[in-house]
């Protein structure tokens, strides 16, 4: 009878069948989502190492120009950002004047009625960007966000 107080439960046949069972469920439902869901593989498998940023922003310094107008002198206030990828970000910050300087020469051959437009913003962006490209190659910038264009 001691024999039997000191032996351990065996353990029944339904632990054996409850791992299967959720493992199965937990394939059925990553394969779901996968196939209708449009879920990447890679995003079902928990990463404990943590990723590298994929973006890096260069903050301009603000530039203020003179706006040619008619009545009178009037001064355009613009401060934006350079979107890059992270491996770009120290070649792009060193050139930081030169962009500075390219866009400060394009924004003083802007006239009041280019900028009065209720489109000229998208169109100003285009032409900065596309100088922006020349100066430091195609591939730098991913895009220039502008953060504010006030005129006074």
């Amino acid at each position: 009878m001691a024999d039997d107080a000191t032996q351990a439960p065996k353990k029944g046949g339904i632990g054996r069948l409850l791992l299967p069972a959720v493992l199965l469920l937990v394939s059925a439902g990553a394969g779901f989502a996968v196939t209708f869901l449009g879920v990447s593989p890679a995003a079902l498998i928990p990463s404990s190492s943590k990723s590298e940023p994929t973006t890096a922003f260069v903050e301009l310094e603000p530039m203020t120009v003179s706006v040619v107008s008619a009545e009178k002198s009037k001064h355009l206030r613009v401060r934006a950002a350079l979107e890059v990828d992270p491996l770009h970000h120290d070649e792009v910050l060193a050139m930081q004047p030169r962009i500075t300087d390219v866009m400060i020469t394009y924004l003083n051959s802007v006239e009041m009625a280019d900028i009065e437009n209720p489109s000229a913003l998208l169109a100003l962006r285009t032409q900065m960007r596309r100088r922006i490209d020349l100066v430091l190659g195609g591939d730098r910038v991913r895009d220039l966000l502008v953060q504010e264009f006030v005129i006074n």
